[in-house]
C-alpha cells in the first residue's frame, strides 16, 4: 500500500487558501565539483531532458559525463557566483517576493507564493509542502519558461504530479504552459533592449539566443522551436528592426547529435567574419540570468566573437526582477486565477470567518 501524506493538522473550520508555485530549472548549491555533480546527476537523469534508453544512458552518465563535466562546470559557475550565491536562485527569489507583493496589492484575499526548482533546492516538493502548510486548496503552477518544451515545462508538470501522488487531499490545480507571445512579455523584452541601447549604445546587429534542444525533439512534435521563432519575430517587430538587423540562434548544445540551428557560437563567429563589428545578444528564453547567459554568452561567446574578428559583444540582461516583468507575471497569474473565490471583489474575510465557524460547529455536532 502506498504511504500517503495526510492532513495531520487539519481541523474543520480551518480557512483554506490560494497558492502560486513559481518553478525554474535550478542550480547547484555551490560552485564546487561535488555540488555540481549532485545537480547534474539529477538534471541529466530526467528522461524529459535526455530521451535515451535508461540502461545505456546510465552507463554514459555515470561512466563518462559525471566523471568529467562537474569540475569543468564548477569552474564556470565560480565565474558568475556572487555574494548572494547563484544568480538564478537570487533572481528567482526576487521574482517570487515581487510577485507576492504585487498579488497582495491586487487580490482581496491572502495569496501564498512559493519557489521550487526542478533540480536542486529549494525543490518543487518542498515548495508544495510549504504551500500545504498554508492549507492551500487552489494551486496555480507557473513555470518560468516563456516557450513550452517537454524538456522544461512538461518536466515541471511531472515533478508536481510526482509530489502530489503522495498527498491524501490534493488541491485544485491550474497550470500555465507558456507565455511566449504574450504582449506584456514582448513589451518588457523590448523595453529592456531600448533601455540598454539608451545607456550603453547599440550594436550593428541583435542576436536573440535561445537554449537549444536536439532537432529530433522538434521532429517528434515539441513546439519549442516554433515558440522561440514567434517570440523572436514579435520582439523584432516591437523594436522596429529590419530583417537584416536581427537573427535567431540556439545555444548550449552538448553531444554529437544535431540540435536546433543555427548554433549561437557558430553564428556569432560567422557574423564577425562577415564584417559585423559590434553585436548585441539577448536571451528571451531565460526569465532570469544564470550560467548560460552570464558565462556562456557574456564571457565565452563574447571572447569568441572578438577572436573571430568582431570588436565587441554586449549582453542585454534577462528580465530578472524588472518592474515591467513582474507586472506582466502578475497580470498573467491574475488572468489564470479567474473564477476562484479569492479573486472575487465580493470576498469578505469576516463573513468567511463566520461561515468557517459554523462549518466547524456542524462538523463537531456530526461527530467529525
Amino acid at each position: 500500500m502506498p504511504k500517503y501524506i495526510g492532513e495531520a493538522n487539519f481541523r474543520h473550520g480551518t480557512p483554506d487558501s490560494l497558492g502560486i508555485l513559481l518553478a525554474n530549472l535550478g542550480t547547484p548549491d555551490a560552485p564546487t565539483a561535488p555540488a555540481v555533480r549532485r545537480y547534474l546527476a539529477e538534471f541529466l537523469w530526467d528522461p524529459r531532458v535526455i530521451e535515451v534508453p535508461r540502461p545505456l544512458w546510465w552507463l554514459i552518465l555515470h561512466g563518462v559525463i559525471l566523471r568529467i563535466r562537474p569540475k569543468r562546470s564548477a569552474e564556470a559557475y565560480s565565474k558568475v557566483w556572487t555574494e548572494d550565491g547563484s544568480p538564478l536562485l537570487h533572481w528567482s527569489e526576487k521574482q517570487r517576493s515581487g510577485l507576492a507583493r504585487m498579488l497582495g496589492a491586487a487580490l482581496p484575499a491572502p495569496t501564498h507564493v512559493a519557489l521550487g526548482m526542478r533540480y536542486g533546492s529549494p525543490s518543487i516538493e518542498n515548495a508544495l509542502e510549504e504551500l500545504r502548510a498554508q492549507n492551500v486548496r487552489r494551486l496555480l503552477v507557473l513555470p518560468l519558461y516563456p516557450q513550452y518544451s517537454a524538456t522544461t515545462t512538461a518536466s515541471v508538470f511531472d515533478a508536481v504530479v510526482d509530489a502530489l501522488k503522495r498527498w491524501r487531499w490534493i488541491p485544485e490545480i491550474r497550470f500555465v504552459s507558456s507565455y511566449h507571445d504574450e504582449a506584456g512579455y514582448i513589451g518588457a523584452l523590448a523595453a529592456s533592449a531600448r533601455e540598454f541601447w539608451a545607456s550603453s549604445g547599440r550594436g550593428d546587429h541583435l542576436v536573440m539566443s535561445f537554449h537549444g534542444v536536439p532537432r529530433r525533439y522538434l521532429l517528434s512534435g515539441d513546439p519549442y522551436h516554433c515558440h522561440s521563432q514567434k517570440t523572436a519575430r514579435l520582439l523584432a517587430e516591437a523594436l522596429g528592426l529590419k530583417d537584416e538587423e536581427w537573427s535567431i540562434s540556439f545555444q548550449s548544445r552538448v553531444g554529437r547529435e544535431e540540435w536546433l540551428r543555427p548554433y549561437t557560437d557558430e553564428h556569432l563567429a560567422e557574423l564577425a567574419r562577415g564584417g559585423t563589428r559590434r553585436v548585441d545578444v539577448m536571451c528571451p528564453g531565460f526569465s532570469a540570468d544564470c550560467l548560460e547567459t552570464l558565462e556562456e554568452i557574456a564571457m565565452q561567446n563574447a571572447e569568441l566573437f572578438v577572436e573571430s574578428g568582431g570588436k565587441s559583444l554586449a549582453y542585454i540582461p534577462a528580465l530578472n526582477a524588472r518592474r515591467d516583468h513582474l507586472s506582466f507575471l502578475t497580470q498573467l497569474v491574475l488572468r489564470h486565477l479567474q473564477g476562484w473565490p479569492e479573486t472575487s471583489p465580493a470576498w469578505d474575510e469576516e463573513s468567511r470567518r463566520k461561515a468557517l465557524e459554523e462549518s466547524a460547529a456542524r462538523a463537531s455536532a456530526a461527530g467529525a
